[in-house]
C-alpha cells in the first residue's frame, strides 16, 4: 500500500527552488548593487507521517502560519494541506538586511490507504505544527459460512 506518491521533478524543483534562493539571489544583489531579496516565493512544509493501530498522523510543520490561513480538504482518496504563510509587513523605521524565510503559497497533497475514515478527520494546529489525524476503519472480520450441498 502506497500512502505517498514520489514525483521526483517535483522533488528536483524543490532543490534548484532552494539552490536558487541561497545561490542566485545573493548573487544577483552583487551585479546589480541592490541589498533587497526576494522574500515571497511557493514553499513546500516539512511534513511526518506515522501510523498507529487506529489512525494515521500528518504532523506538517508550518511555522508562523495562522490556523486561519490553512484549508485541509480530501478528493478522491487524496488529502490536501494548502495555505499560505504571510510576510511581515517592513516597519518604516527598520530596514531589513536579510531575510531567509520563504513565504507565500504552499500545499502538500498524499494519497490516503484504502483503510482510511474520511469522514472522521480532524486537525489541528498548535505551535507551528498542524496534527491531522487519519482514523482507520474497523477491517471487516472474515466470517466463516456454512454452505449446504444440495
Amino acid at each position: 500500500m502506497t500512502f505517498v506518491r514520489w514525483e521526483p521533478f517535483r522533488e528536483m524543483d524543490d532543490v534548484f527552488a532552494r539552490c536558487n534562493l541561497l545561490l542566485g539571489a545573493p548573487l544577483a544583489r552583487l551585479a546589480s548593487g541592490s541589498t533587497e531579496q526576494k522574500a515571497t516565493t511557493d514553499w513546500t512544509p516539512a511534513a511526518n507521517i506515522s501510523e498507529t493501530d487506529g489512525e494515521y498522523l500528518i504532523k506538517a510543520e508550518l511555522p508562523e502560519v495562522s490556523k486561519d490561513d490553512v484549508k485541509v480538504t480530501v478528493d478522491d482518496g487524496v488529502i490536501t494541506i494548502s495555505g499560505e504563510r504571510r510576510n511581515e509587513l517592513e516597519q518604516k523605521d527598520e530596514k531589513l538586511h536579510r531575510i531567509e524565510g520563504l513565504y507565500g503559497s504552499f500545499s502538500r497533497r498524499f494519497r490516503l490507504p484504502d483503510d482510511a475514515d474520511i469522514g472522521g478527520i480532524r486537525a489541528e494546529s498548535r505551535n507551528g505544527v498542524l496534527k491531522v489525524r487519519v482514523p482507520k476503519q474497523a477491517a471487516a472480520r472474515p466470517r466463516t459460512v456454512e454452505v449446504q450441498v444440495n
